[in-house]
């Protein structure tokens, strides 16, 4: 029973990877190191009369799941209110529960750097304490640049700038299980490439913070 829910979250998670998509071998190796992690997530019968009971990442019931993000996105909101005054970043819920955090580049990474500007991670410190106080969710860090370089540099540094995220997190006691770092380069703008303003807006990290919800395990672990 435990290899056929693995192979079960396995397949599930690897069918979001689109066969043509430029990232499929990281998502692929992402899904699934996640679906063990979703394994020992919950609880299911193991057929033997026991259980395989859940360790790493304890799975919310459906009906709390709505106020248990609700309270989430409270507590990011009151924690970020300068930031999102000075627009330095959006938090907003998403239709399946999921919350996410836009960061905008100019305020976390120097032109061509991976690095975080030091300036920047307060703000991010305040986005892991109530991540820590929200156990019950995985983290997608997800990095997205201008069309500015070629197609493969851009990838990489999104992919650099996203894993510098997830470090950092890591780092202030977020659990690495439930931290993926995925890079999508310049095939995701949010507006035109032709202006420095669009550009602007196309330069971004973008934090998604879904729900581990019990019967719907692996889904939490499926890239955005």
């Amino acid at each position: 029973m435990k290899k056929l829910v693995l192979a079960t979250i396995v397949a599930t998670a690897l069918s979001g990877c689109a066969a043509n998509d430029p990232n499929q071998k990281t998502k692929a190796g992402a899904a699934i190191g996640a679906a063990a992690g979703a394994l020992v997530g919950y609880t299911v019968d193991d057929g033997a009369g026991g259980v395989i009971a859940g360790a790493a990442v304890g799975a919310l019931a459906g009906g709390g799941v709505g106020r248990y993000m609700d309270n989430q996105q409270k507590e990011m909101e009151a924690a970020l209110a300068e930031e999102q005054a000075r627009h330095e970043l959006e938090i907003q819920q998403l239709e399946n529960e999921t919350l996410k955090i836009d960061i905008a580049n100019e305020v976390s990474f120097d032109f061509d750097s991976a690095a975080l500007k030091s300036a920047f991670t307060p703000t991010l410190s305040k986005v892991a304490d109530v991540l820590q106080r929200y156990p019950n969710t995985i983290i997608h860090v997800v990095g997205h640049t201008d069309s500015v370089g070629s197609e493969s540099y851009n990838q990489r540094l999104s992919e650099r700038r996203a894993q510098s995220v997830v470090d950092y997190f890591s780092s202030r006691g977020v659990g690495t299980g439930r931290l993926y770092a995925i890079g999508r380069g310049e095939t995701e703008p949010r507006a035109t490439n032709e202006t420095e303003a669009g550009r602007q807006l196309n330069r971004r990290v973008e934090i998604f913070v879904k729900p581990v919800v019990e019967g719907q395990e692996s889904e939490a672990y499926q890239a955005p």
